[in-house]
């Protein structure tokens, strides 16, 4: 009876997959009310912070419908604690710069298997335990792993990797419900409609309460949104980098109500006017090193751009990073950066740029000194450009 039933359950996703009907099930309903209590908590948290306190007090919402995620207007990208970024604090340090996150209003931490393959994970579950009745954390599946180590020219989506991924982020973290499960890169081997598919069970499951992609195209949007409903989006954007805005990335999240957040919005850090061409990169830790954009030559080119930041930031009374951040935000209503850092002051520089309110004609006055500034070297290496959907 129960392989009768198992067969006719994959006929129905077949089916919806093949007539674009939405399948992705209500998550279960201890699930939903844990997260309406959570968010409940953080909206009296955000009451009780202090007048004056460098702190988000705004919601924003990912996604509509069932797919909607409201969440703090600014999330804390925590790759940067372990992964990626030179030298940073000891643990201990650390978790306190968590807290101090939370205590100032944000909501969404953003985490991923491959950040030091299960390190980072386990450093944000000890730093959040005992916040998540408030606090949301995501993570992403999609990489390749063989024996903890990454293999650099695959990726699997397979839905027992996705299921796979899922199970060890929980565990990581110490949490029942990821807040958005995110596909890393897409799987050229695995069709997106069997991806949405399984992460439309694991939402039935309770294991996730939303899903998203990062850094995939218009036309995969659209097919993994007829088979369950989308949250968000996670591409790299800021203002030495709007792919997002020509090639029909962001209008697709627009028509279809799928939030978008930006990783990197400070540009790994460049928008924040700190880095130039004389600054060196642990190259143990530090992906920098490696990509065209952070060279000597570029560096020295694009710290113009960084100038007219500062430019205009400096008749406002706001710094380069809160404009780059403030930017992002006014940008569009859906918009949730989630810019990382090691410590308080830049924690505080970037919460103020949720208080930032630009008119079109500063939007437009910004964004023309930008753009007529070449920008100086490619993002990423052609190995990591290739996995990025055109």
């Amino acid at each position: 009876m129960k392989k009768n039933m198992d067969m006719s359950r994959r006929g129905f996703l077949k089916m919806a997959a093949m007539t674009g009907t939405a399948m992705c099930i209500e998550p279960a309903l201890n699930k939903v009310t844990a997260a309406e209590k959570a968010l409940n908590g953080q909206r009296q948290a955000t009451n009780n912070i202090p007048a004056g306190m460098a702190a988000v007090r705004t919601q924003r919402t990912l996604g509509s419908g069932k797919a909607a995620f409201t969440v703090s207007a600014m999330g804390y990208g925590c790759m940067g604690l372990n992964h990626n970024r030179s030298q940073h604090p000891s643990e201990d340090k650390e978790i306190a710069l968590v807290h101090e996150a939370v205590e100032r209003g944000v909501t969404l931490f953003d985490t991923a298997e491959s950040y030091g393959y299960h390190v980072n994970e386990k450093l944000v579950g000890k730093a959040l335990k005992g916040h998540t009745g408030h606090v949301f954390v995501s993570s992403k599946f999609g990489h390749k792993f063989v024996n903890g180590v990454q293999v650099k020219t695959e990726e699997d989506s397979t839905p027992a990797n996705i299921r796979r991924v899922c199970e060890n982020s929980l565990h990581n973290l110490g949490v029942e419900t990821l807040g958005i499960f995110y596909q890393h890169r897409i799987d050229p081997n695995t069709p997106i409609e069997v991806v949405a598919e399984t992460c439309g069970e694991l939402i039935k499951e309770g294991k996730i309460l939303h899903w998203g992609m990062c850094e995939v195209n218009a036309d995969t949007i659209r097919r993994a949104h007829k088979i369950c409903p989308v949250t968000a989006i996670q591409s790299e954007y800021h203002l030495m980098h709007r792919t997002v805005e020509t090639n029909s990335v962001l209008a697709a999240c627009e028509e279809l109500g799928i939030g978008f957040v930006p990783y990197s919005p400070l540009n790994r850090g460049f928008l924040g006017g700190l880095i130039n061409e004389y600054t060196r990169f642990d190259t143990t830790n530090d992906n920098r090193h490696t990509l065209p954009r952070f060279q000597p030559e570029a560096i020295r080119a694009n710290t113009r751009i960084v100038e007219v930041l500062n430019a205009f930031g400096r008749t406002r009374g706001i710094t380069p990073a809160q404009v780059a951040l403030a930017w992002l935000i006014n940008k569009r209503p859906y918009i949730v950066p989630i810019p990382g850092t090691t410590k308080l002051s830049h924690l505080e520089e970037n919460l103020r740029a949720c208080d930032i309110t630009f008119t079109a004609e500063e939007m437009d006055e910004l964004e023309k000194a930008v753009t007529a500034i070449p920008v100086v070297g490619s993002r990423y290496d052609k190995l990591q450009e290739s996995k990025i959907q055109k």
